[in-house]
């Protein structure tokens, strides 16, 4: 039986498999079908010769929640406030997002006002009823509802992350009127105080349930009809995967689904190789650029992410920051005459130029083409056109005085110094010094980017997996099911109940227990970490802080505070021991362990690995490269630059300066600044 990871991304959809009998590995790639993603997962197994009853586990990454949510396309969605909060989540927190631009317009919000009602209500900060629920009001809100069509609702009361009294009452009321509506409640999406954030988590969740249950609906029927009587499994945004009937109810989990993965498998390669625990995760697809940080072998959480500017989610999910950069991002000229890169991507349709699917626009993938990195047809996959590609960048080159071949170069370089500025807001963000990691390049597109990236951050080593092309794909099948709860528990350290702290974290562990167990985990396979969001007295920031394991005393809340100091060192340079630490949420996490791709030691196929020789465009000039088969190359096999080094589903570019070498699981690790005798600096 296979167990199969599928990544859906913005123009390809990828698939990685291996076979649970023989450990055989197999990997596929097709555009994905925009008008009904789902397809687009059928065409991969189906590539891949993979019969759908032939698969026990299907593991899926989506970015169907986060493209709905982008686009504002869902169904009309409303929501019920208290009296005073109706524009909480069009206001924000007042924050700028351009310091000194008078014309910056906020995104539009989630919940269109017209649909939002407020009503008199209000529990205090104690969880006591202060003013109790307009009935009435509250029955009168639940026919407008109905009138409107209204087909899903959001309930978010202040104050109810202590009580979630009339919540419930709220959302009982509005079924009664509308049974076949879907009605979540703030309390129940995100008990955590700041009613902005847990506003919007929960409009989100009531935005995008109706359209994830219709396309797991539709993923789910397609799969029966095949045969498929496995398991579907859904990536979550916090590194770990959860089944489908979960993943339905709780959209919000899934905003970085997709890009999820790729952290999965960085993590993964330093499991296997064991030498590379720190990690700067860069994943190149043909519409967007993800990258994060996989530090000791795991990927750093945030709950402060941003769907867009002043639309946070807080849930816990990797620190992923995705740009408009990749292989489809469209080249252009601004009104200053200046060449631009994105974020506009010309996606899978029409796709860019060179495809021959209709699309005109100047792409990264075209200037490539002209630039002689990727080969024309692909490895046999499709033929691009070089004609059309060049009259595409030409356009953009005479408009800004640029021959082709520079106009090519230029769009390049500049999308690559996007991308580099992705990978130094995330890096400086958490106080990392990027000399302490390595690249890791993934994505179709990634390695043929990665040498521009690396030299604009400073870092000296590249390393490209073997199944860089299908990197999410892969990592979907390299991740453990995971359950991410936590609850709000506001007390100094000093002060903090030891005995109420185990209370809580126990029950939080009875809670993720119980969903792990649905998933169809033993207990034996399950691993808890406990951690506690923290602050000192004062702060409107918390940190995340790892909690000592066991029962808690006092000598544990001294070495957490201890723990808190040496975290916020880590992540503002800065500690002190003037201000007393705190404590404002609990949380644990609770993983089941799952089965691991097997880690294959590769040989050499026997097969001559130069392919050939052909120009290529490094540094304003062209230079004669060898092209070498990817797959064909044994262990501790060296290429030296300039070269390409094609692998099925993507391709390496090693630049004049860079040698390129291949470890015992067929990885390509490349350092920049050697020259051709491998060990002698510039």
């Amino acid at each position: 039986m296979w167990r199969v990871g599928i990544d859906v991304g913005g123009t390809f959809t990828d698939l990685f498999a291996w076979d649970e009998q023989d450990n055989r590995q197999i990997s596929s790639k097709v555009l994905t079908t925009k008008p009904d993603r789902s397809l687009g997962v059928m065409n991969a197994l189906k590539k891949a010769g993979i019969e759908a009853r032939d698969v026990s586990h299907l593991m899926h990454g989506t970015t169907t929640a986060t493209n709905a949510l982008i686009t504002r396309d869902y169904p009309e969605v409303a929501m019920v406030t208290t009296n005073g909060f109706r524009d909480t989540i069009e206001i924000g927190r007042q924050h700028r997002a351009e310091l000194y631009n008078p014309y910056q317009t906020k995104p539009r919000p989630i919940i269109k006002r017209r649909y939002r009602y407020t009503l008199d209500e209000r529990i205090d900060v104690n969880g006591e009823v202060v003013r109790p629920l307009d009935l009435q009001a509250a029955r009168n809100i639940a026919t407008k509802i109905r009138i409107h069509d209204i087909q899903s609702v959001a309930v978010a009361f202040i104050n109810s992350y202590v009580s979630s009294r009339h919540e419930d009452e709220m959302r009982d009321i509005i079924l009664k009127e509308n049974p076949d509506i879907y009605c979540i409640t703030s309390s129940d999406t995100r008990a955590l105080f700041r009613e902005h954030g847990r506003f919007v988590t929960a409009a989100i969740r009531a935005a995008t349930m109706p359209v994830m249950e219709q396309y797991f609906g539709h993923l789910e029927a397609s799969l029966e009809s095949a045969g498929f009587q496995g398991r579907l499994m859904i990536l979550k945004s916090s590194g770990g995967i959860t089944g489908v009937g979960y993943a339905k109810h709780h959209p919000e989990e899934l905003i970085e689904s997709g890009p999820a993965g790729g952290v999965a498998y960085a993590a993964y390669l330093n499991e296997v190789k064991g030498d590379c625990p720190n990690i700067i995760h860069t994943d190149v697809g043909g519409t967007s650029f993800d990258v994060s940080i996989v530090e000791n072998g795991k990927g750093l959480v945030t709950r402060d992410h941003e769907i867009e500017w002043e639309v946070p989610v807080i849930v816990p999910m990797l620190d992923i920051h995705s740009v408009g950069a990749g292989g489809g991002s469209i080249g252009w000229v601004d009104d200053g005459n200046s060449l631009r890169v994105g974020p506009q991507s010309a996606g899978s349709s029409p796709g860019p130029a060179s495809y021959g699917l209709g699309g005109t626009e100047p792409t990264i993938t075209d200037a490539n083409l002209l630039l002689g990195r990727i080969e024309p047809s692909l490895g046999g996959k499709m033929m691009l056109d070089v004609s059309a590609a060049e009259a595409a960048v030409s356009k953009v080159g005479e408009r800004v005085g640029l021959s082709t071949i520079e106009a090519a170069d230029g769009m390049v370089r500049i999308g690559c110094e996007n991308m580099a500025q992705a990978v130094k807001k995330v890096i400086t963000g958490r106080g990392r010094d990027p000399r302490d990691f390595i690249l890791a390049s993934f994505g179709g597109a990634g390695a043929m980017h990665a040498f521009l990236i690396a030299e604009s951050i400073n870092v000296p080593t590249i390393i490209v997996p073997a199944a860089a092309g299908v990197a999410s794909a892969f990592g979907a099948t390299a991740m453990d099911l995971r359950h991410d709860l936590e609850v709000f528990y506001f007390s100094a350290v000093v002060d903090a109940d030891a005995a109420l702290m185990n209370e809580l974290y126990e029950k939080l562990e009875s809670d993720a227990l119980a969903l792990l167990e649905a998933d169809g985990v033993v207990e034996a396979d399950v691993s808890v970490t406990r951690t506690a969001q923290m602050r000192y007295v004062g702060q409107s920031y918390e940190v995340e802080t790892p909690v000592p394991e066991g029962v808690l005393d006092e000598h544990d809340l001294k070495e957490l505070s201890q723990r808190f100091h040496q975290c916020h060192n880590q992540e503002f340079g800065v500690s002190s021991d003037d201000f007393e630490p705190s404590i404002v949420v609990l949380g644990l996490a609770a993983v089941g362990k799952t089965k691991r791709p097997p880690a294959v030691m590769v040989a050499a196929s026997g097969n001559d690995a130069k392919k050939g020789v052909r120009d290529v465009y490094f540094d304003r000039q062209w230079h004669e490269s060898t092209i070498y088969d990817g797959h064909a190359l044994g262990p501790q096999s060296e290429v030296v630059g300039p070269c390409i080094v094609e692998f099925e589903h993507a391709c390496a570019v090693i630049p004049p300066y860079g040698v390129g070498t291949v470890d015992d699981y067929g990885n390509m690790i490349i350092e920049l600044n050697k020259v051709a005798k491998k060990g002698e600096a510039i």
